[in-house]
Parts: C-alpha cells; structure tokens; sequence
C-alpha cells in the first residue's frame, strides 16, 4: 500500500523510518518531509500541512490508502475529518477529538467531568482577575494557554513575581497568540513527570512503554521549557503497578469519557503524567506521538507499526498483537545555541555518518540540504538515539555518537535520564 506521513520533525523521521521497516509498505511519502526522511521516503514539497484541499488531491493522485499526521495542529485543523470524507483511511482523531490537545479548558473540563486525576484549576479570560486568583493562591503555580503554542505553552512559576509576568505574556503581550486569549491556572503538583502514549480505537487501550522526556534547556532540568532536549524509556518511575493505575484511572475512562461526548478518540492518546506519592495524575494530554518521546518509544516496539494503525482505524485493536523489546532507548537532542529563544540557522553538520557507524540512529528535526550539505534548519536540530539492553549502556552509546557530531552553536544536556540512572543505583 501507498502511505503518505504529515510533517517534518524528528517524530515524523521515527514514524518513516518505522513505517518504512513494514511489509504492508510498498511505496512511502511525506509532506513536507526533511533530509534524514528523504534518505527512507519520498518527500514532498510546495503543499503546506495545513492545507487539507491539497493533501486530499495528493493522496488521491497518488492512490494513498493510509495518512499517518504527526502534528497537532493539522488534527485541530480537521485534517483527519476531511480525508474519511474523501474515503481515504487516516490515523489520527477527528477535529472534535482532538480538542483533547487544542483547547486546555476542554481537557480539564472533561477531567473533572468523569473524575479523570488532574489538579485543580480555574480558568480566565480577564488577565485582572487571573491577576487576582495567584495572589490569594500564590505559588508555585502553573498557568497554560488555552490553545495550540507548539509545545510551549506552559509556565511553570515558581514565584509570584513569575507567576504575575506570566499573565502579562500569555494575555497581555500575547505571545502565544490567540491561544493565550483564556487561560488555565492550576495547582503545582509536585512530583516526577511522565508520559504514557497509547494506542486505541476508541474502546480498546493498549499502552505503550512509559517514557520519560526533559523539558528544560539545561543540566540539572535548570532554564526555559523547551519543546523537550531529550528522552528514555522505559521510565523507572512507572513501573507496571503504575502504568496499570494510569490504563484503569486515567486511560481507560478518558476514552469512554470521549465517548460519551460524541467526540470517540482514535489514533495515539499522549498523556502527560505527574507521579506524587505513587499516583499518577494528568499534567495534559496530546492528540498525537509525542516529541522526543517517539524517537524512543518506536524503536523498542517489535510489531508492525502499520497493522497497529490500521486496527485502530477499523475498530480491531483488540485482535491485534502489539509486542515490545526488553531494550532501552536513550535520545539526545541536539539543538542550535539559543534555542528556545532567537538562534542562528545553516550551519553545516558533521559526522552524520560517523554517529551512525556506532550504532546509533539518528532523527533529523530541523534541517536542510543546501547544496549536498547538511544544514541546521530549526531549534532542535537532530536527535541521536541509541539501543542498549540498560539504560546506562544506551546513555553511554548515545553520547558517544553525540560526541562525533559537530555545527556551530550545537548545545545538549549532558544528563539526559539521570533519573533513572539514580533510580537504578
């Protein structure tokens, strides 16, 4: 079967390349696609991911049988809707199920509605009276944007001072965006984060491997959030006794709770877990593969990625076998110096090769051919990841294909999963 892939990040380079590895797969596109894709798949250019007119015509030219979309913001966009309208198969939740992810109120709601786990919260369209909540609750406090910010949405204030600059940037500045015109302040929740995709067909949940990602720019989780510098699995901290809690607290009643709304949920249901005290509670959802948690999650799945998806599509998962490796995965991102803020762009990148001599794969994220050379495009740039039958020996590996890699400005986090190197001591 022909398959068209949506997108043009690292967690797009994983879903190809895994993709590709299946024997349902004779001929594989993406749109727009990057260099590392364009080594494993046909990339397309000229046709924005958020023009489902065009996709549509594409995927019929093409005799596509199955759309995979990576991104958010496609899925809001009803990308999904119009491609089953058009009789095309697409894995992915529809525009109303994918508020999950595009409207923070919609999912807190929900949460409350069916006693689905979360931190209490209020939310606000007057940053005055946002202003007003903080100063009675004080901090730590977390306030999110209501809508898409591309994974960066959320501040966590550890301080008042933090917390009342951060009404003034999300709806007085409006540096996300509409999406910051309401807002969500919540309950700091203290504890160990954790995400936990899943695969589902609107009834039947299958989990995937608990990761974990690090948020933060640098060592010691210290610096602005970012869209994620790195990622392991599988993550101690959820072991199985957890990862059941969250399947029958948290997984399992939010699909049924979709349900009941008229909005049935297909596709992967990312969700972002805090641990305190052994329990495990919503931080937020996502409508899709999460992003470096892919780029460790995929490589230790055993089964065929597409008969997976396509059980999803038709309401089969139950009968599928999703089987996983006993390994462990370790991904490092590699991003431009400056980055989540303003950093430079088309510095040449060395030692791609050499990195993957040593048996590491590596996922392109942001990046460009000028030339016939390999040019730095974007934030995150690459994410190196390695296999090990430990976390230390996939950490150690991981590095060491990191440390062949060179472009000006490239800067990473030298402690990604120090957690579970801690926690396996």
């Amino acid at each position: 079967m022909n398959i068209l892939i949506i997108g043009s990040g690292g967690r797009e380079h994983t879903l190809a390349w895994k993709i590709a590895q299946s024997a349902k797969c004779d001929k594989l596109y993406v749109i727009p696609g990057n260099p590392g894709i364009s080594e494993i798949a046909e990339c397309v250019s000229g046709i924005s991911v958020n023009d489902n007119n065009k996709i549509i015509d594409f995927a019929k030219l093409n005799n596509i049988s199955l759309v995979v979309i990576g991104p958010e913001a496609p899925l809001v966009n009803g990308l999904v809707d119009d491609l089953k309208a058009a009789g095309i198969k697409a894995f992915g939740p529809t525009k109303a199920a994918a508020q999950i992810e595009g409207s923070k109120i919609f999912a807190k709601n929900l949460m409350k509605k069916y006693n689905i786990p979360t931190a209490k919260y209020e939310i606000f369209d007057n940053a005055d009276k946002a202003r007003e909540y903080i100063k009675s609750e004080g901090a730590p406090i977390v306030i999110k944007a209501d809508g898409l910010a591309a994974g960066k949405g959320v501040i966590v204030a550890m301080n008042l001072d933090e917390a009342l600059s951060a009404i003034d940037e999300i709806m007085e500045q409006k540096s996300f965006g509409e999406a910051g015109s309401k807002i969500v302040n919540e309950d700091f929740m203290d504890g160990e984060e954790a995400s936990l995709l899943a695969f589902t067909d609107g009834k039947t949940i299958v989990p995937m491997i608990p990761s974990q990602d690090h948020k933060r720019v640098n060592d010691g989780d210290e610096g602005l959030n970012t869209g994620g510098m790195g990622a392991y699995a599988p993550a101690p901290v959820m072991n199985k006794d957890i990862v059941k809690l969250a399947e029958d607290k948290i997984l399992k009643p939010v699909i049924k709770a979709m349900a009941n709304e008229n909005c049935t949920y297909q596709g992967c249901l990312y969700a972002g877990l805090m641990i305190v005290n052994g329990e495990p509670k919503v931080v937020e959802f996502n409508a899709r593969f999460g992003d470096p948690e892919t780029q460790v999650v995929l490589p230790l799945l055993n089964s065929d990625l597409v008969d997976i998806m396509l059980a999803c599509i038709d309401g089969t998962l139950d009968l599928q076998k999703v089987e996983w490796s006993d390994e462990c995965a370790v991904c490092i991102v590699l991003a431009s110096g400056g980055y989540p803020k303003s950093y430079g762009k088309g510095y040449e990148i060395d030692g791609l090769s050499k990195s993957k001599s040593l048996g590491n794969l590596i996922f392109h994220a942001g990046t460009k051919n000028v030339d016939g050379k390999i040019v730095t495009d974007g934030g995150r740039v690459l994410g190196v990841v390695a296999k090990a039958g430990d976390i230390k020996s996939a950490v150690d590996k991981a590095y060491k294909g990191v440390e062949v890699i060179h472009f000006d400005n490239m800067h990473f986090r030298r402690d990604i999963a120090y957690r579970a190197l801690k926690f396996n001591k």
